[in-house]
């Protein structure tokens, strides 16, 4: 299986784990990513607020540049990046006269051909493989954490149901965790208030931690490097606003699947959270 890599900002800054468990793992499942080559910022999470026209263009270019390297899809792991390009492809879709002025700006054809799958998406597609691979199964209870941009707006992503999504707990029964019953599933973290309110962060994503200890999860599953940022990196705040310490680490789903299939928790850059994953800390990983 071969198919495009758009791993955006966060995927090589903030959030270097969720590529490096991205790849680890899609390459212990034979799948050859193809990384776009020179791409850009998609414009997340500003560009559509200063600038509609930018907000097109930023993600059209990355587009274009998976056309002119002969690839039919491309996977965005990040849910924020997912969402702006699926946003920017419909919204050229609609409205066609916009095309002439994108393809000026960015100095090249678009011609909306390729599909854009999230992280979710595509393990789905092998979840078959990823059970029958799974040698060491997550015999954890988990809270499984869409957020927001991963299933809304439905008109644009189109993707599971927008209130109660169910992709990410069939890939984590998959691999032989337990899904708690949890109403927060799509609940907002705080998303990039992260940095100009941390106080909103706290409030909002310490509902989501202290929900999940209360329900019996031993961990939550996010698939977007802004959940998981404001789960893990703002774990402090959280505990601040709550009054009390909760331990309960946030994992990418795609580092629960690695520890499921044998992987070394390293290379799913379990080293790099703030909130340490304990029951992971095997040889080579620190707390």
């Amino acid at each position: 299986m071969r198919i495009g890599y758009y791993p955006g900002c966060s995927l090589l800054g903030s959030s270097r784990e969720f590529d490096e468990s991205t790849r680890a793992v899609l390459k212990a499942l034979d799948v050859e990513l193809v990384e776009v080559a020179d791409w850009n910022c998609c414009g997340a999470s500003s560009a559509h607020i200063l600038n509609h026209e930018l907000s097109i263009a930023l993600p059209a270019r990355i587009l274009a540049l998976a056309e002119q390297a002969g690839l039919t899809e491309i996977l965005a792991p990040c849910a924020a990046c997912s969402n702006r390009l699926l946003s920017a492809q419909q919204e050229l879709e609609k409205h066609p006269e916009m095309l002439a002025g994108i393809e000026k700006a960015i100095e090249m054809p678009y011609k909306g051909t390729v599909k854009i799958v999230n992280i979710l998406e595509v393990l789905d597609r092998l979840k078959d493989l990823i059970a029958a691979k799974t040698v060491e199964p997550f015999a954890k209870k988990v809270a499984s954490y869409y957020g927001c941009l991963l299933v809304r707006p439905p008109r644009v992503v189109n993707f599971d149901r927008p209130e109660d999504p169910q992709s990410m707990d069939r890939m984590l029964r998959a691999v032989g965790a337990t899904p708690v019953e949890w109403p927060f599933k799509t609940e907002c973290c705080g998303a990039a208030f992260s940095v100009t309110r941390t106080d909103i962060v706290a409030k909002l994503s310490g509902k989501l931690v202290q929900d999940a200890v209360k329900r019996g999860a031993d961990a939550i599953v996010v698939a977007c490097p802004m959940c998981h940022s404001n789960l893990d990196l703002r774990r402090a705040e959280i505990n601040e606003y709550l009054q009390q310490e909760y331990a309960i680490p946030a994992m990418f789903i795609t580092q629960v699947v690695g520890l499921a299939l044998g992987l070394d928790p390293k290379a799913l850059g379990l080293h790099r959270h703030m909130v340490p994953v304990e029951f992971a800390e095997t040889a080579g990983v620190q707390s």
